[in-house]
């Protein structure tokens, strides 16, 4: 069972050699690597271009950038294998991850998606993500960051994979609409989640499957105007698009109080009228946003769901 490895690059050239090499090291399990590139100005597309590596490689070109949602849609849509490894080109994949990717993967039906187990780059020592929570407060925290690398060694379902290192099935994929172009970048991945799950599927921890992630390296930095604009007005979205309205209403006070106190939070960083402005672009558009459909015979889903926003809630507030 081969994948197709799908990345999004822009201007990403000094990337390029440690994501190449390491995916040789699993050349056996990658059936092709597709790379779409995001209207590049560095060398990016010729080190593509003028390199041999041991697997096939295409390249997309696209004359602007189209962010990362849209960039990733277009390599699954092209890709020729089921099983379809979203990886940033920021990253290292430690030999052997590939193959723990999948045979956990294709061991339930259910499985919509793994994701491996993300460790800082410049200190290997310390985790980046081993799966994105959500909760009522509309938060999402990435889990076990800066813990030690020896923790969570244990399979385990998450709320979301990080599409910065997972593994997903192209024909839910596409049952699901893929990831949600009109987002760009930043929580089309939590989107993804919830309609999974509404929809029944499970997303795992592969801990045996090691990446190891620079992190922001396209956007820069951890905190900046154009991530925080973004990240609210697409947290808007998630919240419009996903929850049903009687779970909007029991889940109101929570909502307000999360979007107050983020936007306390950035003024602090001084970022709080880009955040506020990212809120006001999320209400304003939201029509231009497609309704995850209410089904009936989802209604189990969606309380599952509810109640694991309930726990990480209450997780949170006991720190």
């Amino acid at each position: 069972m081969k994948v197709s490895v799908v990345t999004p690059n822009y201007n990403g050239e000094r990337f390029l050699k440690t994501f190449f090499e390491s995916l040789n090291n699993d050349s056996e399990l990658i059936g092709e690597v597709i790379i779409v590139d995001n209207g590049s100005s560095d060398n990016s597309k010729k080190y593509i271009k003028d390199n041999t590596f041991n697997f096939p490689v295409r390249l997309i070109e696209n004359s602007e950038n189209l962010g990362f949602a849209p960039a990733v849609n277009q390599a699954i849509s092209n890709a020729e294998f089921e099983y379809i490894f979203s990886l940033n080109n920021d990253t290292e994949v430690k030999k052997g991850s590939i193959r723990h990717m999948v045979d956990l993967i294709s061991s339930e039906d259910d499985i919509f998606s793994v994701q491996a187990k993300m460790l800082q780059y410049n200190n290997k020592d310390l985790i980046d993500d081993v799966g994105d929570e959500y909760n009522l407060l509309a938060w999402t925290k990435k889990t076990g960051e800066n813990h030690a690398s020896d923790e969570y060694l244990q399979v385990k379902e998450i709320f979301s994979s990080c599409a910065g290192a997972a593994l997903y099935r192209k024909s839910v994929l596409e049952e699901l609409g893929m990831f949600d172009d009109n987002f760009f970048a930043y929580m089309e991945d939590v989107d993804l989640a919830i309609r999974s799950k509404i929809h029944g599927y499970r997303n795992l921890l592969c801990p045996q499957a090691i990446v190891y992630h620079i992190g922001s390296a396209t956007s820069g930095s951890r905190y900046n105007e154009f991530k925080v604009k973004l990240a609210a007005r697409n947290n808007v979205w998630v919240v419009y698009k996903n929850i049903p309205i009687p779970f909007k209403i029991t889940n109101f006070i929570f909502l307000f109080f999360g979007f107050l106190f983020k936007y306390l939070f950035f003024v602090k960083k001084g970022f709080g009228s880009i955040y506020l402005a990212g809120i006001k672009e999320g209400l304003s558009t939201r029509d231009k946003i497609t309704k995850t459909k209410f089904k009936s015979e989802n209604i189990k889903n969606y309380l599952k769901i509810e109640y694991r926003l309930i726990i990480n809630t209450f997780k949170f507030l006991k720190r």
